[in-house]
């Protein structure tokens, strides 16, 4: 009897070891998580849930944290959560954790050697911040690792041999940082496309058009530059594909087997420059490809062409549409995409009109920062920077997730300060057109903001930018309708009527931003990023309280004009008047 007594005894004691263990542990991983957090800043909607010592507690479980089982944090993830600060050695002492996402926020400072101590990292994400220092070589130590994004920060040195090594590396980005030296040639690095290296112009190696000194002159046949292939024509077939560093080239037949000889039926849109179609590769991948008109081998449409290879080619962000290859003949130019299954924001909008349920206002809300973060990458992180000058609610396309990415760049220009950039023809479409860009001719950063501010107009309202069934009430353009009701307080008219259930303080923060960006005065209109900011919940009410107060000294100024005849309505900041008196002859 004693025996089992004491055997019981044990069994229980066991069983309290391996539990305070456990809590243990998860208590120190807490501890380190939430001195962290102290350390940061971040939106006082963030990290609410980061309270308490144990993450993994199940009355309190902490947002964007995972736990296994035994109570151990396996996953963190805190992307796109405007998070500001410096990434803690402490994550190394966090065991079991496969997960590390922290991805698109603000973090600085360099990436710590002690995650080289995750010895269970699977993937590994922390690109789109502003981190600098060298790529620690520790990160070698991560066998399991199968994906490592570290692009778009401020990352020199050169790339640790060691990362060569790992078994499991499948998939590694690199692109827009500082890095310089060889890229390795072993282990993922001979798998990897050059567009995952862009954007470090001291890098060299096989990989990229940039030879290392002292290497060997490669032949004319492996060239992978753009000039010759959009310079000069090809023979119309050839048997394969061939790898043009980050593009891939498509026969003629391997397009038309992929679109059935091109068949109206896989249209799936147009524009002046040609048609775009769906297509599905022998493998069932399916992609998107545009085939620009060559009626006489147009000047302009052989400058659209290079013009969307050269800025595809330059830019490279997750809310920018990615160029996959091209296909060239006498007699052809065609561009491949990905294909985007929800189409774009337009085609969401439009298909409401056909019983389809409405994009809910948390999506819209989504969107509307995806394409302001995309825009934002093409304005200020771009060298040279690209003015886009279409955006418009077609140009902003939706993937299979709903998150959008800014397409179509056959208007786009990389800005040249060195001119004043005034085109000898207005480009664009009439709603979404700047005024200063109708009247002058002149392009800038701030035109695309006034096109962005309208389509956020089209995600509030769903409605197209143009609508002449307005006509008799003089608010033919969508943005001039807007500003009537908002003037009379009437927000809930202007709601798309397909969206049945809303957050109105959501639709208030999107107007705001709508009308913000729409300023007749381009200089009081914000900059990508900082409309990007206000989504995120800073600085949007200090600049409202500006604009609230431009628009008292207008309102004072129409008062003071003299009275026209009865019968007159000429309003100066209607975007009709200023469409209709700029078409005219100049």
């Amino acid at each position: 009897m004693q025996s089992l007594h004491r055997q019981g005894l044990q069994c229980w004691c066991l069983l309290l070891l391996c539990l305070s263990n456990g809590v243990r542990a998860t208590v120190e991983e807490g501890k380190i998580l939430i001195d962290w957090k102290a350390q940061l800043e971040y939106p006082n909607d963030k990290l609410r849930t980061w309270s308490g010592s144990d993450p993994c507690f199940n009355t309190n479980p902490w947002d964007q944290v995972s736990c296994d089982p035994d109570g151990f944090v396996i996953r963190i993830g805190l992307g796109s959560s405007n998070l500001t600060g410096t990434l803690t050695p402490e994550f190394g002492q966090i065991k079991r954790l496969n997960s590390l996402i922290l991805s698109d926020n603000h973090f600085n400072g360099s990436i710590p050697e002690a995650l080289g101590d995750l010895s269970e990292l699977i993937f590994l994400d922390l690109s789109n911040n502003y981190l600098s220092g060298s790529i620690p070589s520790t990160l070698g130590n991560l066998t399991k690792l199968n994906v490592l994004k570290l692009n778009n920060n401020h990352l020199s040195g050169s790339i640790p041999i060691e990362l060569a090594a790992l078994p499991n590396l499948r998939d590694i980005h690199l692109e827009f940082n500082n890095l310089s030296g060889r890229i390795p040639i072993s282990g993922v690095f001979g798998t990897a496309s050059s567009s995952n290296f862009a954007g470090n112009p001291l890098l060299c190696g096989d990989q990229i058009a940039n030879q290392c000194v002292g290497d060997p002159p490669r032949s004319s046949s492996t060239s992978i530059s753009i000039g010759p292939i959009i310079g000069g024509a090809l023979g119309a077939e050839e048997d394969t594909r061939v790898n043009l560093g980050q593009l891939t080239r498509f026969t003629l037949s391997q397009l038309k087997n992929a679109t059935e000889n091109f068949s109206s039926r896989n249209e799936i849109g147009r524009g002046g420059f040609g048609i775009v179609y769906k297509g599905v590769l022998s493998d069932g991948t399916q992609l998107a490809i545009k085939r620009l008109k060559l009626e006489s081998r147009s000047i302009g449409n052989e400058k659209q062409f290079q013009t969307e290879v050269e800025i595809i080619s330059m830019a490279s962000h997750r809310n920018l549409l990615r160029l996959y290859g091209l296909c060239t003949t006498p007699t052809e130019r065609l561009l491949v995409y990905p294909y985007m299954a929800n189409r774009s924001v337009s085609f969401q909008l439009k298909k409401t009109d056909h019983g389809a349920p409405a994009m809910t206002c948390q999506m819209r809300k989504r969107i509307a920062l995806g394409a302001a973060k995309g825009l934002a990458y093409l304005h200020e992180q771009c060298n040279p920077k690209i003015i886009h000058r279409d955006v418009k609610a077609d140009n902003i396309l939706l993937d299979d997730e709903f998150e959008a990415v800014v397409g179509d760049f056959g208007l786009a220009k990389p800005i040249d300060f060195k001119n004043t950039h005034v085109t000898t023809a207005i480009r664009g479409t009439i709603g979404h057109i700047a005024p200063e860009y109708m009247s002058s001719g002149k392009s800038s950063e701030k035109t695309d903001v006034y096109g962005y501010g309208i389509t956020l107009l089209q995600l509030i309202t769903g409605q197209s930018a143009l609508n002449l069934s307005r006509l008799a009430d003089d608010d033919v353009m969508l943005l001039d309708w807007v500003r009537k009701l908002e003037k009379e307080n009437n927000v809930e008219k202007m709601i798309d009527p397909h969206l049945k259930e809303y957050n109105m303080n959501d639709i208030k923060e999107l107007l705001k931003v709508a009308l913000l960006c729409t300023e007749n005065n381009p200089t009081s209109r914000p900059k990508m990023s900082e409309v990007v900011n206000m989504l995120e919940g800073e600085g949007l009410e200090e600049r409202w309280a500006e604009w609230e107060q431009r628009e008292v000294q207008r309102n004072q100024e129409a008062l003071d004009m003299p009275h026209l005849p009865v019968g007159w309505n000429l309003d100066s900041n209607s975007s009709f008047m200023q469409a209709l008196e700029l078409s005219g002859p100049r």
